[in-house]
């Protein structure tokens, strides 16, 4: 999965703000395969994930769960904010039924 970082330390985003940032990148990078789709995410500063629960039988793996889910459902991209406070991971909306 290629991984776009994004410093934006300084900018203090929300939560909200990094999604919205991430979506517009996605779908831009995406484009040519349809647009993007969310597949999952890490919100680091209230410690959640999405899906939930993914990452209770990851404990102590070398890749958290809404990585690897996104991973093994055809995700392609990961949108990284500020070295982990919120990463967005996303496939190409193409092929979808």
């Amino acid at each position: 999965m290629k991984t776009l970082h994004l410093d934006a330390a300084e900018l203090d985003l929300s939560f909200e703000q990094s999604l919205k940032l991430a979506n517009a990148a996605a779908d831009h990078l995406l484009a040519k395969q349809g647009g993007a789709m969310l597949l999952s995410f890490w919100d680091n500063d209230r410690g959640l994930e999405s899906p939930h629960g993914v990452s209770e039988c990851h404990f102590q793996c070398p890749i958290p769960g809404w990585q690897d889910y996104a991973s093994t459902r055809g995700g392609a991209l990961m949108v990284n904010f500020s070295r982990g406070r919120f990463v967005f991971c996303y496939r190409p909306v193409e092929g979808d039924a």
